[in-house]
């Protein structure tokens, strides 16, 4: 079982600039494997460090039979073309939106054992790429929404966070 918690919408850490990480050791080791058990426990195929409150540049992935990946102080590079495609995130749990993005990028970054990697991506994985670092830089699939999506979207999350609040309120009066 992951000991970490997804970190969803309203959490503080999600709306910030991760960290650079600084020194490639065993702790960055542990916190990768510790990553990808909670991203396979939450049915992802994703996960930056900030979805579970870790303030630092990094996202682990595994998609398509690429097997588990780690990429550190990601780089976007180069995007070309444009693709829509229906996107969810495991910080807004339950919510699928079409979002646009660059349909081939390459990512640089480096891997745990502090060797320079480079990534290409298309369509999937490109969006995957897209949507790890905006983690990084603290932004969330809302932010890339039309103005009618956001409002739709930002009142869904305020039905859900009031129906959160009458149940703990309920179970408090038990």
């Amino acid at each position: 079982m992951a000991s970490y918690r997804i970190r969803t919408f309203g959490d503080p850490v999600l709306r910030r600039r991760a960290d650079e990480v600084t020194d490639i050791d065993g702790r960055v080791a542990k916190l990768a494997q510790e990553m990808h058990a909670a991203m396979k426990e939450a049915n992802g195929v994703g996960l930056a460090a900030p979805q579970i409150g870790v303030s630092k540049r990094l996202f682990v992935y595994e998609i398509g039979d690429s097997g588990p990946r780690t990429v550190i102080n990601p780089v976007i590079e180069d995007a070309e073309g444009e693709w829509e495609h229906e996107e969810g995130c495991l910080s807004v749990p339950g919510l699928w939106f079409h979002i646009t993005r660059a349909k081939r990028v390459r990512v640089r970054g480096y891997d745990l054992d502090g060797k320079e990697v480079s990534y290409e991506g298309e369509d999937m994985e490109a969006k995957l790429y897209q949507h790890e670092v905006d983690h990084l830089d603290g932004r969330l699939l809302l932010e890339r929404l039309d103005q009618d999506q956001r409002r739709e979207a930002m009142r869904e999350l305020r039905r859900r966070a009031q129906g959160e609040h009458a149940g703990q309120a309920s179970a408090a009066g038990r």
